[in-house]
């Protein structure tokens, strides 16, 4: 199947993005004003974010998260075939702040949320960071998919690991200085094990890994944050939270992480990914334990 697939999506990458660009717009009419893709999901959690904003203005950011999303999956097949010069146009990543931490030896975690176009970033920060980068990745289903977007992945040299391989593999990221990708803003497959916290006021599960991976092996900590400048143009802004967070307390790295996320989302509120359900899992009493926020849960 991938030697049927490939060539079929390469020759479409070959396409000049105005082209790609109509064929996002057809996607956009088919699967959002016609079929409607995963609407109800989305509206809700705009609901659940944005309860001031009138259903106007939350179907106004919905439309143009779905475009953005579209652009996303078009963007990425014309990865394929793009050339570096072309590329470097249109993804710019200041890196000169992680490479000062590199310079002092210092391990570098970069957190950031789904955010589009996620693709991007991985080629942006691989080119210009100055020591290994690794990124913890998904497997898609369809074997042919998972192999050409692992192809694109690596390209510039990103170290991928699979999350279901992460800890039979840490040993071997962790073995020399290195860099670390995380979207820190996944669901948590075991939210009683989760911190919880409130984000947009709704009491919301957060992995722990980020938190104490990053204290245990005193790790810099970077927040990335992704800016659409126009279509097919992104800035990627990079924020260091601390060099040493092991001098953190737990759980301070996850709160600070969720005023940075809802500060982003506030700021591009269609350039996040309401597709997928944030809020899947309800607070309960059993989980008090787990509670880090300063506040108590908005239930």
């Amino acid at each position: 199947m991938y030697y049927i697939v490939y060539p079929l999506l390469y020759l479409l990458s070959l396409l000049p993005f105005f082209a790609l660009y109509r064929i996002s717009d057809f996607a956009y009419l088919i699967l959002y004003r016609l079929l409607g893709y995963r609407k109800a999901i989305v509206l809700n959690n705009l609901q659940i974010a944005f309860p001031e904003k009138t259903a106007d203005e939350r179907k106004m950011i919905a439309r143009q998260f779905y475009r953005n999303l579209f652009d996303t999956f078009i963007e990425t097949i014309k990865l394929l075939s793009i050339s570096e010069r072309e590329f470097d146009k249109r993804a710019v990543f200041n890196m000169d702040s992680c490479n000062l931490l590199a310079a002092k030896g210092l391990n570098i975690q970069l957190q950031s949320g789904h955010q589009m176009n996620w693709e991007y970033v991985n080629w942006a920060a691989v080119k210009e960071l100055k020591i290994p980068f690794a990124g913890i990745y998904m497997k898609l289903s369809n074997k042919a998919l998972d192999r050409i977007f692992y192809d694109i992945r690596k390209k510039f040299g990103t170290i991928l690991v699979a999350a279901t391989e992460f800890r039979s593999r840490i040993h071997q990221v962790f073995e020399k200085q290195y860099s670390l990708a995380i979207a820190a803003d996944q669901n948590p497959g075991r939210p009683e094990y989760a911190y919880w916290l409130n984000l947009f006021g709704r009491p919301t599960p957060f992995v722990t890994g980020p938190d104490k991976g990053a204290r245990k092996n005193h790790t810099a900590v970077v927040f990335v944050k992704f800016v659409k400048r126009k279509r097919g143009y992104y800035e990627f802004v990079a924020t260091t939270i601390t060099e040493d967070a092991s001098l953190l307390k737990e759980g301070e790295l996850t709160l600070r992480y969720r005023d940075f996320l809802e500060a982003t989302i506030r700021e591009h509120p269609d350039n996040y990914l309401w597709s997928h359900r944030r809020w899947k899992f309800n607070y309960e009493p059993a989980y008090a334990g787990q509670w880090i926020d300063t506040s108590p849960p908005s239930l």
